[in-house]
């Protein structure tokens, strides 16, 4: 990996390019899923307002998106997108990485993210970053895979 990474809270005026780097994100699987996924039509504003996107940089490329969301339980992670050029990396682990020390300083015990079901990279991915698949439910006509990741306690 040439250059180094900076990870930064988002500001909104990173919101166009937050949109573009979505859209070349999930332009690929819409043939798979048979319609836009659902991250490409999400407003992006009223997240990096409430400072809940975390941005991964090399220089003035941005590589990596990751919008958060805390619930009283759980850290909730609600859109982990890579830039396709940027993808094996290890830019995904590194935002998951930010995920899991977040909920940490937020005092939560776990991580929840969900994927689409047609996002099959992404079934094999998450469990070898030792998330467990916890539930598959239809939402909003999309097919959804749920997984948790329990942090280790410090105490």
């Amino acid at each position: 990996m040439v250059g180094s990474i900076s990870f930064v809270q988002a500001t909104v005026a990173d919101v166009p390019e937050i949109e573009t780097l979505i859209r070349a994100a999930y332009s690929g699987y819409i043939e798979r899923i048979g319609r836009e996924p659902a991250p490409m039509n999400a407003d992006y504003l009223e997240p990096v307002q409430a400072g809940r996107v975390l941005l991964a940089w090399r220089g003035s490329e941005l590589l990596g998106v990751m919008v958060t969301e805390a619930h009283p339980d759980h850290l909730l992670v609600e859109n982990l997108a890579v830039a396709p050029e940027a993808q094996g990396m290890g830019i995904g682990g590194r935002l998951l990485d930010a995920a899991e020390a977040e909920a940490v300083t937020l005092g939560l015990g776990e991580v929840r993210l969900y994927t689409n079901a047609k996002m099959t990279e992404n079934l094999s991915y998450y469990p070898r970053r030792g998330y467990r698949e916890v539930d598959r439910r239809t939402e909003d006509g999309f097919d959804r895979v749920y997984f948790t990741y329990v942090l280790r306690s410090t105490s």
